[in-house]
C-alpha cells in the first residue's frame, strides 16, 4: 500500500462562511461552506481516494480489504472495518449551535450500537474577534440546564473564550460546546455523526425553519464537572514532534518543521493521518511512495508503512493523529 489522499466532501450549512475552499486552495460554486471532511468512514459519506492505483475506492472498502494492513493489528480488532476517526476543517461565519454529544456507552443504547463523539479543535486561523465556547463555568443541575435553555441564558454558565491561531481544545463527550464565529478549525473526532443541539440563538435552518433542539436528550450526555479551565496548554517546538493530546480514541501530534522529520509509522501498530495546516512540502514513506504535501490537504498513511519523512518547502506544517 501507499500513502492516500482523498477527495474532499463539502457540507453547506446556515453558519458556514467561504474560507475553506481558498485554504485548500480549490474552486467550487457552492456557497456557505461550513465544513469540508477530509477523511470520513460514517456511512453515506465515505471518503474516496482521489489518485494513484487505488483511485475510485472508499475507505470503508479499503479497510474491509486491507484490514490491519491498513489499519494496524489492533486497531482492526478494536473498530473492525468502520475507519475510527473522523477528519474535518470547520469555518464558522457565524456562532454554530450550543451544542453536546453522547459517549459509547450512552449512543449504543439510543442510536442503535452507535458510537460516541470525543473530538478535539486545532484553531488553524482565526479572526481578531474569534471565541468559542467549551465546558461549565459552575456545577448546575440538570433541570437548571434545562430551564437556562428555556429562558435564553445558558450561554451564562458556559466558558467563552477569545482564540488564536494555534489554539488546542479537548472534548471528551459530555462536554458542552460551540465553535463561534470568526473561527477556522481542523477536527478530529470520532467516527460519528450524532450531535444534540442544546441551544441555536434563535436562527432559523437552510430552510426557513427552526433548527429542531435536544434539550431532554442533552441531560443524561453532559457532564456536569466543572474544571478550572478548558483549554488545553502545550509549548511550541520546531522541527520535532509535539504531542498535544491523547486519549482512548486518538493521539495528536503538532509540527513546524524548516528541516525534514522521519517519523516511525510500524511501531505504531495503526494508521497514521497527515493534516498539512500551512506551507507546503513531501511525505516519502520507506517503501519509495512520496506525494505531495500543501496547505488543506490530508493524507492517510497505511499501518504497514516502515516510516515517513515529511521534508518541508521552505516551512511545513502538520497534524498527525492515530490511535495508540
Amino acid at each position: 500500500m501507499y500513502p492516500l489522499k482523498f477527495n474532499t466532501i463539502f457540507k453547506t450549512v446556515v453558519w458556514g462562511g467561504e474560507k475553506i475552499a481558498p485554504f485548500k486552495g480549490v474552486e467550487t460554486d457552492q456557497h456557505n461552506i461550513g465544513e469540508s471532511w477530509e477523511l470520513s468512514g460514517v456511512k453515506g459519506n465515505e471518503s474516496v481516494v482521489s489518485e494513484g492505483e487505488l483511485a475510485g475506492r472508499t475507505v470503508t472498502e479499503l479497510a474491509s480489504e486491507y484490514k490491519g494492513r491498513l489499519l494496524g493489528e489492533k486497531v482492526y480488532a478494536k473498530t473492525g472495518t468502520e475507519f475510527p476517526l473522523l477528519i474535518k476543517f470547520i469555518d464558522a461565519r457565524d456562532d454554530l449551535s450550543i451544542q453536546v454529544h453522547p459517549d459509547d456507552k450512552l449512543a449504543a443504547e439510543r442510536h442503535n450500537g452507535s458510537k460516541g463523539k470525543t473530538e478535539m479543535w486545532y484553531v488553524v486561523q482565526a479572526d481578531e474577534k474569534a471565541h468559542l465556547m467549551s465546558g461549565l463555568t459552575r456545577r448546575i443541575t440538570p433541570e437548571e440546564y434545562a430551564a437556562k435553555v428555556e429562558d435564553n441564558t445558558v450561554t451564562e454558565v458556559l466558558h467563552d473564550y477569545n482564540v488564536k491561531a494555534g489554539d488546542v481544545f479537548f472534548l471528551p463527550a459530555g462536554r458542552i460546546h460551540s465553535i463561534g464565529s470568526g473561527c477556522f478549525i481542523a477536527e478530529i473526532q470520532q467516527t460519528s455523526d450524532i450531535t444534540y443541539r442544546i441551544y441555536d440563538f434563535g436562527r432559523k435552518g437552510l430552510d426557513g425553519k427552526p433548527r429542531e433542539l435536544h434539550t431532554e436528550l442533552s441531560k443524561a450526555a453532559i457532564d456536569y464537572n466543572v474544571l478550572p479551565d478548558y483549554k488545553t496548554e502545550y509549548t511550541e517546538k520546531r522541527n520535532g514532534e509535539n504531542e498535544i493530546v491523547s486519549c482512548e480514541y486518538f493521539t495528536t501530534s503538532l509540527y513546524d518543521l524548516d528541516k525534514p522529520f522521519t517519523k516511525d509509522v510500524k511501531s505504531l501498530d495503526s494508521f497514521l493521518i497527515v493534516i498539512c495546516t500551512g506551507g507546503a512540502g513531501s511525505l516519502s514513506d520507506s517503501e519509495g511512495h512520496t506525494v505531495s504535501l500543501r496547505q488543506g490537504e490530508t493524507v492517510l498513511v497505511p499501518a504497514c508503512t516502515g516510516s515517513v519523512t515529511f521534508v518541508p518547502d521552505g516551512n511545513l506544517k502538520l497534524i498527525t493523529s492515530y490511535i495508540r
